[in-house]
Parts: structure tokens; C-alpha cells; sequence
């Protein structure tokens, strides 16, 4: 009796199969039209900065070493895939991609940069998309920028010319030990 009992139990529970995923040995494509990590065209990207003034995460952090070379920096590691940088962008240089699992122990593989040689803009000297519809779009930077990469921050400087000296500053900057330094 409760051989027979044990029997019709296993066959009850083996009926309906597998309801479960495979998970993560088969991952779940991601839905059409989902927002996940951008990515930028180095061949298109002009450098106008218009991704990094706009995010809100402060993700995005640019560089000027020289009048000619600005780095842009992506630190994947705060990023909200909230795609605002893809919206703004002018010549369509970043997309967003369906990669959504972006566990890693290196912080190189979430990180994106780009070394870009920089001419003087001749129509108006910044690109994007002029929106001030909001305070973060109201915070844009125009001219040089002298973020810090070491400590991924966005700093608040940007001069009309380039600054050697600024960029010296830059370079050695540290993030504040308790608030209000």
C-alpha cells in the first residue's frame, strides 16, 4: 500500500515536466526593444560630451588631456541603463545593447573608454541636443573638462582654453574621506 501510494506520487509530479528555467546555464534572451549596457562607436563618436553631461548617474566621465585628445570614460559599475545617453547623443554613437548580467570581479569589464582626437566644433562648439528641460541637463559643462578617471569622478571644472594645471590636479585628485571636505 504505500509502495503503490510512493509510485503514484512520482508519477503525479514527473506529468506536468519541467517548469523551471535552466538558469544561468540557458539564459533568458532579453525582450525586444529592452534597454540594456550601452555601447559606443568609437568611428562615429564626435566627442561633444553631450552623453556625459546628461547622465544622471554620473557615469560618464571626460577628459582632456591635450587641446587634440579627450578620453571618455564609462563606468558600467553605477549605470541605470536609463539610455539618456543614446537620446542625446547627435550622431547615434551609442546604443543599448540587451546585456543585462554584468557580474564580474574586474571592473575592467564593465568599463568603456575612448580616446578620441578632438577638433575645434565650427557650427557651435557643442553639439547635442540644446534641451534644458531639466536641472540635471541644466548642469551641462562646455569646454575643456577635467574629470577624474583614476577616481571616476565627475568634477565640476571646465575652462574656455586648456589648463595644464587643472589637468595636474585632476590627475592627483581624491576622493574626500567624510562629507563636507
Amino acid at each position: 500500500m504505500w509502495l503503490a501510494s510512493k509510485i503514484k506520487q512520482v508519477l503525479m509530479v514527473a506529468k506536468p515536466g519541467v517548469v523551471t528555467l535552466k538558469y544561468p546555464f540557458t539564459p533568458r534572451p532579453a525582450p525586444e526593444n529592452f534597454r540594456g549596457a550601452p555601447h559606443w562607436d568609437h568611428a562615429k563618436c564626435v566627442g561633444c560630451a553631450g552623453c556625459a553631461n546628461h547622465c544622471p548617474a554620473r557615469t560618464i566621465m571626460v577628459r582632456d588631456l591635450c587641446q587634440e585628445i579627450r578620453v571618455l570614460l564609462y563606468d558600467g559599475s553605477r549605470c541605470t541603463y536609463c539610455g539618456r545617453c543614446a537620446e542625446v547623443c547627435p550622431e547615434k554613437a551609442i546604443t543599448m545593447t540587451p546585456r543585462f548580467e554584468q557580474a564580474t570581479n574586474d571592473r575592467g569589464d564593465i568599463t568603456e573608454s575612448l580616446e578620441l582626437f578632438m577638433l575645434t566644433c565650427q557650427r557651435c562648439g557643442r553639439c547635442f541636443d540644446m534641451e534644458t528641460a531639466n536641472a540635471i541637463d541644466k548642469l551641462g559643462l562646455t569646454g575643456y573638462r577635467y574629470d577624474s578617471l583614476e577616481a571616476r569622478t565627475v568634477l565640476r571644472r571646465a575652462t574656455d582654453t586648456f589648463q595644464p594645471k587643472e589637468l595636474e590636479k585632476t590627475e592627483r585628485y581624491e576622493r574626500p574621506e567624510t562629507t563636507g571636505d
